[in-house]
Parts: structure tokens; sequence; C-alpha cells
């Protein structure tokens, strides 16, 4: 899928996702986390890496 078609179904801009997805991100609201969840059919562990 493209950044383009997730962010029509997400609600969010081209530019804040392509933060999101370059790992520039300092923070992430919980309902955009949901919404791209539910966009791609994942569970937010899917989507999220911890880092030490």
């Amino acid at each position: 899928m493209s950044l383009v078609r997730l962010s029509e179904l997400v609600g969010i801009s081209v530019v804040n996702l392509s933060v999101l997805k370059n790992d520039r991100a300092k923070a992430i609201r919980f309902s955009t986390l949901s919404a791209i969840c539910a966009a791609l059919d994942c569970e937010i562990g899917e989507l999220l890496v911890l880092r030490k």
C-alpha cells in the first residue's frame, strides 16, 4: 500500500506518515496508531520496536 493511500485511509498527511516510516517521530497518538492498524489489518505490537 502506498503512503498516499494509507494517508487517505488514516486521515493524516503523507508528510507525517513519512516521518513515522523513517523513524523521525518523537511521539504518536494512540488514535493514529489504531487507525494505521485498522487500515493495515495488524496489531499495534507489529508496528512498534523496543530500542535500548
